[in-house]
């Protein structure tokens, strides 16, 4: 049973999903926006809310902290830089999961993740 747990599987083993959120935060922090499937997208968001979070704190440790889960140090310096000021009025949910059309080549559900 997988009571109270908190993140999708994935279908892959521990390592390689892990793998597979650092590069899907790393690039929605670059676009501002990725499509990928719902369910990947609910994963991931979780892994970005706490980059902004981070990054909206500031300090060394947080910087620091950031540098090790994403993989671009140059977007973190920019992600730091300027956070303060688009999010600093909130509190929380700083992405937004949109349903799009499935997939044609397997009817997986997609989703538009996007940067608030």
């Amino acid at each position: 049973m997988r009571h109270q747990c908190r993140v999708a599987k994935l279908g892959l083993p521990a390592d390689q999903r892990k793998a597979l959120l650092r590069s899907l935060a790393t690039e929605l922090i670059r676009h501002g926006e990725i499509t990928t499937t719902l369910t990947r997208a609910k994963a991931v968001r979780s892994e970005v809310e706490k980059m902004v979070t981070l990054a909206k704190d500031g300090t060394l440790a947080a910087r620091r902290q950031a540098l090790g889960y994403l993989y671009d140090s140059k977007l973190v310096h920019k992600l730091f830089e300027g956070a303060k000021e688009r999010y600093g009025d909130r509190s929380g949910g700083y992405t937004r999961v949109v349903r799009t059309m499935r997939r044609r080549g397997d009817n997986a559900e997609m989703a538009i993740i996007q940067l608030m």
